[in-house]
């Protein structure tokens, strides 16, 4: 290992929070108004485009497979892990329309990771709307070599524990198959006041966290053992709340009931990752959480990304970047 001094870097590491959205989604004018689509603005940049709007304009980033790898090689990145832009989840369109535009942009990743097999993993998206359905949705997944899926924090509503959801987590679990979560739509942003875009982005950990006591507090975990899910930006709040839940355990039954064996050994059953934007942050979270449940991560190639995360990760807590990598394999199903 090579230290994070001036003029030295660490060894290439695996960045596991990444994003994609595909050169081009067909406008579908028969299906609903929020379906996303996109269209070029030139030879190198394209629009998100919902209902009628501009969601967000992106490069060749999203979805050049060689353009990826120049900045990787930039950053010191062997690997990514790659999953769709959380807009395209569409967890509120129909169930057709959102199985429709899965296979679009799980096709679209796969393509990618074809591209360059060592330099890419895939995470594709299913219509969680339609759990029912999770079986044969996350079957086109597996025979696509993807190793898991990214769901919203929550599906149109529906928290990530409820029981609806739980034909989604069987299935994974059966399939070997890795669930990302991520931060979608947050709630309560018109309840922080100032400029949208502080609600916006303060939303983001504290609804993962939201999204993380549903998982712990309903028994998903307990009840599927074997499944494997990774929260994203670092868990968000949920390590900071998770000493109050604890706490609460030896006054409220109901509380030691639904988190047998504890808040915290719960929590560690999660994998985090390391975009938390702090060194501090990070070094806290991998105090309580456990350095073997941190993955790098970065949120590639938006704005609001933590750029060299590697370097990010070794100068927070040296000596753990490599160990990382070992962590997103196992995380995604391809560890030792």
């Amino acid at each position: 290992m090579r230290g994070t001094a001036k003029g030295t870097r660490i060894l290439k590491v695996i960045d596991a929070h990444t994003h994609m959205v595909p050169r081009h989604i067909p406008r579908q004018p028969e299906r609903d108004k929020l379906w996303p689509y996109v269209d070029a603005v030139g030879p190198d940049e394209a629009a998100v485009m919902i209902d009628g709007r501009e969601f967000r304009r992106i490069d060749s980033r999203s979805w050049d497979p060689a353009r990826r790898i120049c900045d990787m090689e930039r950053e010191n990145v062997h690997a990514q892990v790659l999953s769709p832009m959380p807009e395209l989840l569409s967890h509120w369109l129909a169930a057709d329309d959102a199985e429709y535009l899965a296979d679009i942009v799980n096709e679209s990743i796969a393509e990618m990771c074809a591209a360059a097999p060592d330099r890419f993993h895939g995470l594709g998206m299913i219509a969680a709307q339609a759990p029912e359905r999770a079986q044969m949705a996350l079957g086109k997944i597996a025979a696509l070599g993807l190793s898991g899926i990214e769901i919203g924090t929550h599906v149109n509503g529906v928290p990530l524990g409820d029981p609806r959801l739980w034909p989604i987590y069987e299935a994974c679990e059966a399939m070997n198959l890795a669930i990302f979560v991520h931060a979608l739509r947050p709630c309560g942003m018109e309840r922080m006041g100032g400029p949208k875009e502080v609600a916006l982005i303060a939303s983001f950990p504290l609804e993962i966290a939201m999204a993380a006591v549903s998982l712990l507090a309903s028994g998903v975990l307990a009840r599927f053992p074997r499944l494997r899910i990774m929260l994203s930006h670092g868990g968000g709040a949920l390590p900071a709340i998770l000493g109050r839940i604890e706490m609460s355990r030896g006054h409220i039954p109901s509380i030691a009931e639904a988190l047998p064996g504890g808040a915290w050994e719960l929590a560690r059953r999660f994998w985090y990752d390391t975009n938390v934007y702090d060194a501090e942050t990070l070094a806290f979270l991998a105090s309580r959480m456990g350095r073997d449940r941190l993955v790098v991560g970065s949120d590639y190639p938006f704005l609001i990304r933590q750029p060299h995360p590697g370097d990010f990760v070794e100068a927070a807590l040296p000596g753990s970047a490599q160990a990382c990598c070992a962590n997103a394999l196992a995380f995604i199903g391809r560890g030792a």
